[in-house]
């Protein structure tokens, strides 16, 4: 079963969004922010992560800073980031991406938009 994490300080979208992926098949872990992800990245389970969906508006470290942070370490470069947020301007899509974001989600979403974008960065058929 392949693992994913769940990256947003607001409760009920990490739990939204571990549905959606629990019901896809993965195992998934949460965190509320991107110093606590990296924690868990760091700390967790041996087994690698195949995608991370990260908010961008958090505290303590945002989802730009988390997603620079994961593709810094050579260790992380197999993991899949999607951006899942409420920024909307083509400029934060631009940033994400050229940060090394895969995808990237406007809230609000559907199980079917998370789902066409696994699909898409190829970590579900």
């Amino acid at each position: 079963m392949p693992r994913a994490m769940v990256v947003d300080d607001s409760r009920a979208i990490r739990m939204i969004l571990s549905k959606t992926l629990g019901s896809l098949g993965f195992e998934v872990c949460q965190a509320s922010n991107g110093r606590e992800a990296l924690e868990r990245m760091v700390d967790g389970d041996d087994r690698p992560l195949a995608v991370v969906l990260v908010d961008w508006n958090m505290p303590v470290m945002n989802g730009l800073e988390f997603v620079q942070n994961v593709r810094a370490n050579p260790e992380y470069s197999q993991i899949k980031l999607m951006m899942v947020t409420t920024e909307t301007q083509i400029e934060q899509i631009t940033r994400a991406l050229d940060a090394g974001a895969n995808e990237y989600v406007m809230k609000p979403f559907t199980e079917e938009v998370i789902s066409d974008k696994l699909r898409l960065m190829g970590v579900m058929e």
